[in-house]
């Protein structure tokens, strides 16, 4: 286990106590190496009980986390793209500071309500009524 804290975005900072490691064995080709050694990495991170995030933050990263959190709010991050356990360490990591950016980014701001321009309005009034005159001009003569 890594003793060094992780450092994402906007000031948050996640202790190297609230992080877990376990090493698997990868799954994939890679010949015999992929039979003998744990390279790939599970990364736990309990998000509903870190005192590192605020409320905001940890339901954003509960939503992101979509199936990887569990229901107890424990997101698990698989990584085993590289063969060594120190890169794919370092994946998990990144993709986990990448999660908590998301979730930390301020909301967009609200929507301002706009009326259409004077032009548009009769721009478009004026093509309804062109449309009416041809559709008109579709219709049977009538004599009268």
């Amino acid at each position: 286990m890594s003793t060094d804290a992780l450092y994402a975005a906007r000031g948050i900072v996640i202790a190297h106590w609230e992080l877990s490691e376990s090493f698997i064995r990868a799954s994939g080709p890679g010949g015999q190496n992929v039979n003998k050694v744990a390279t790939a990495v599970q990364l736990r991170f309990d998000i509903t009980n870190s005192p590192s995030l605020t409320d905001r933050v940890k339901a954003n990263a509960i939503r992101l986390g979509g199936s990887r959190v569990s229901k107890e709010g424990v997101l698990i991050l698989e990584a085993n793209r590289f063969r060594t356990q120190e890169r794919n360490r370092a994946d998990a990591r990144e993709r986990l500071v990448e999660l908590l950016d998301k979730a930390s980014a301020p909301p967009p701001p609200p929507r301002r309500k706009t009326k259409p321009t004077r032009g548009s309005v009769e721009r478009r009034l004026a093509a309804k009524s062109g449309r009416a005159v041809i559709k008109k001009a579709r219709q049977k003569v009538r004599d009268d």
